[in-house]
């Protein structure tokens, strides 16, 4: 495990609230640069000037090897040295989906989706995407490696579209799934 260039593996030795002595066994990221914050999600509103389609948000796509899977998900990367989480949401977004971000909404205290098995953290980041008109893609910019489908879809209808793309086999991450459902839960006045 030495060799990996992203994880290495810890076991933990730890105090618990008994004053006993125990052990964790957990995945660690060795990517963390001084931001102290490993990565970020990107939430992207997508509206048009002329309102030629309605509030929008893009998904990717992708093969993960850990699970064997392809998984719906949103946007993200790893945060460079000397980047901020804000800055790398930018960067990454027009990367993978080839959108250019207007504005940062909001950026999201240090997130956690499996501490009992990694350190590793995040922010999400809201960012506002305008367009002129009709929604046209531009090209994708993927880095060599990267097989990614970009996918948007109007926010009133991301919860129903997750549905559908689970019925198809694909795993729905935690985050996107979680949003979706708050979000239709919101829309129901729940």
């Amino acid at each position: 495990m030495a060799t990996c260039r992203w994880i290495t593996l810890k076991k933990l030795k730890y105090t618990d609230a008994e004053g006993r002595e125990r052990f964790w066994e957990c995945a660690e990221r060795k990517t963390r640069k001084s931001t102290g914050i490993d990565a970020v999600a990107i939430f992207a509103v997508i509206k048009s000037k002329t309102n030629a389609f309605p509030p929008s948000t893009v998904v990717i796509e992708q093969y993960r090897p850990p699970i064997d899977k392809f998984i719906i998900e949103l946007p993200a990367g790893l945060i460079d040295e000397g980047e901020s989480p804000e800055t790398t949401a930018i960067r990454e977004l027009e990367e993978e989906t080839g959108l250019k971000a207007d504005s940062v909404v909001e950026s999201s205290p240090i997130v956690v989706s499996d501490p009992g098995m990694t350190n590793a953290n995040m922010k999400l980041v809201v960012l506002n995407v305008t367009l002129e008109d009709k929604l046209d893609l531009p090209e994708q910019k993927l880095e060599h490696g990267e097989f990614i489908v970009r996918r948007v879809i109007e926010m009133n209808k991301l919860y129903d579209e997750l549905k559908e793309y689970d019925k198809k086999g694909f795993v729905l991450d935690a985050r996107l799934q979680h949003f979706a459902a708050g979000f239709a839960l919101g829309q129901r006045g729940l």
